[in-house]
């Protein structure tokens, strides 16, 4: 709680994820979650320094601000950071050559980008794009390579549209990692350096900034692995049902217990003061799923009260 409470003093900064947290999206643009607009104007007018991290791919990043202005929330193209962009920038670093499988009204972020004679694939939310026949190409260019290299913006499983919930860029990017044996770079949440550049330009440090989101994995895991404090608004995809995590080379092993014994597993950020629960990624898979959790509730049960009464999210 002490912790909490130093951020808090020392806070000069706040990243928003957008979908799920702001407005939730679907048919005639998405609607607004109630308070929304309002709580955008108060961050601003107490004086923090506020970006918005989105995973968002499904438009032009001047679209997107376009339609978020017409709701009423007070936000610039500048205060948005969004995988598209950052992607273009890597593959002109890198003189890639992208096929690309995404929406159609994300392509024009590449109409800058060179895409002849494809030497990689880009793939974003790409929703009824992700055909058989359009995957089905885009494993083919990548097979077809000495040296595949598969760029994922963004690895969201699910989020929210106000008809229900819809699957996510990861999952496409996982069918086309075990597809060509390779392992996908993500742009975007959660890797760090996505929440990087954004602190940079706000001119903070990780400890003086907050991430508020709707994915735990991403918005909150990714954020606490960059070294900021984390919140999960109840809002968007979350669910009352604690998400099952994988490690993987950005999410070390590393697990922080909930509040409630029966509840499964999320990455953190915490010391060992806090309960913090480390384990080799080794270890991991040699234990199992069952009895790594059946390790972790016992030491639930062994850590002091005072630990289990605090709440991370």
């Amino acid at each position: 709680m002490a912790e909490w409470k130093d951020c808090m003093k020392n806070l000069k900064g706040v990243l928003l994820d957008i979908c799920g947290v702001l407005y939730d999206s679907g048919e005639g643009g998405g609607v607004p979650i109630p308070g929304s607009i309002e709580a955008v104007k108060r961050i601003k007018a107490s004086g923090l320094k506020l970006r918005f991290c989105t995973n968002e791919t499904q438009a032009t990043r001047d679209k997107f601000v376009a339609k978020l202005q017409r709701m009423g929330f007070d936000i610039s193209v500048n205060e948005v950071f969004s995988p598209a962009p950052a992607a273009c920038k890597i593959l002109k670093d890198r003189g890639l050559r992208p096929h690309l499988l995404v929406y159609d009204e994300v392509v024009p972020e590449f109409a800058g980008v060179d895409k002849s004679n494809p030497n990689c694939v880009v793939v974003g939310d790409a929703a009824d794009n992700f055909s058989y026949k359009n995957v089905n190409e885009a494993f083919r260019v990548l097979i077809g390579l000495e040296k595949p290299v598969l760029i994922s913006l963004g690895r969201g499983r699910y989020y929210k549209e106000t008809d229900g919930l819809k699957l996510d860029v990861g999952v496409y990017m996982k069918a086309l990692e075990y597809a060509c044996d390779i392992e996908a770079e993500v742009v975007g949440k959660p890797a760090k350096m996505f929440f990087q550049s954004a602190l940079a330009d706000m001119g903070v440090e990780p400890q003086q900034a907050i991430m508020i989101g709707d994915d735990l994995v991403n918005d909150v895991g990714g954020a606490q692995q960059c070294g900021m404090k984390a919140l999960q608004v109840r809002t968007g995809k979350y669910r009352s049902v604690g998400a099952k995590v994988t490690p993987t080379s950005e999410s070390p092993a590393k697990f922080g217990l909930f509040t409630q014994p029966g509840r499964k597993l999320a990455p953190s950020k915490l010391s060992a003061d806090d309960g913090l629960l480390t384990l080799s990624q080794s270890r991991l898979r040699s234990m199992g799923k069952r009895a790594f959790s059946c390790y972790a509730l016992k030491l639930w049960n062994a850590l002091p009260q005072k630990i289990k009464r605090f709440a991370y999210c």
